[in-house]
């Protein structure tokens, strides 16, 4: 998916709702704060969100613009409406909401998970392809190592903690030696490489 996909699922649900405010979970609320992140990151062709105000709707949006729809057959990317239980979040998340935009989206406001919380909820699924993607995130220098492992540490819940320590250490594994991270006045990047910065969408906060 990219960020003119991104747009368009998110105008067709302001449309189909009658909602401006959406919460955007799962992998592609990369696109939040990295409209331009790495394909490898971007391969999902579904959006999962659910309407800020009235996340009852979401069974509309399913039903509209979700898998095998007419929305999917014509444009082949699609929307699936989910519920705010969905995903499994950090205490805080809320804050840390990264707020997303544009002319193309028809008014309507996607809020992201930032990318941090984003690979706290892919731990806490736990598939192979989740675990891969928090590898990615972290091989992309899109996250700190340390703030995933700070907010694993401030998980309240004993057994989900020990469950993501599990899952952090298999992410950690499948690190290779040249994914280690340089430490530059405290920002992470790449060995051998300068600082830079990744691009903003104008809507971003």
């Amino acid at each position: 998916m990219n960020s003119q996909e991104f747009e368009h699922i998110v105008r067709a649900a302001a449309g189909i709702t009658g909602q401006k405010e959406f919460i955007i979970i799962g992998s592609q609320s990369i696109l939040g704060k990295f409209p331009d992140a790495p394909r490898v990151l971007r391969n999902s062709m579904e959006l999962d969100l659910y309407p800020k105000d009235h996340p009852e709707l979401a069974d509309l949006i399913s039903g509209c613009l979700g898998e095998y729809s007419t929305f999917h057959d014509t444009f082949k990317y699609y929307a699936d409406g989910v519920s705010p239980a969905t995903a499994i979040l950090p205490t805080g998340w809320q804050h840390r909401l990264e707020r997303f935009t544009s002319e193309n989206t028809g008014g309507a406001v996607a809020y992201c998970l930032d990318p941090v919380d984003l690979a706290y909820a892919k731990l806490a699924a736990g598939r192979p392809k989740d675990i891969g993607y928090v590898v990615d995130l972290i091989r992309h220098r899109l996250i700190k190592p340390s703030a995933l492992a700070g907010l694993i540490g401030q998980t309240e819940d004993s057994a989900l903690r020990e469950v993501l320590n599990e899952r952090w250490q298999v992410v950690q594994a499948k690190k290779t030696p040249q994914d280690s991270p340089t430490i530059v006045s405290g920002i992470e990047t790449p060995r051998g490489q300068s600082l830079g910065h990744p691009s903003r969408h104008n809507g971003a906060k």
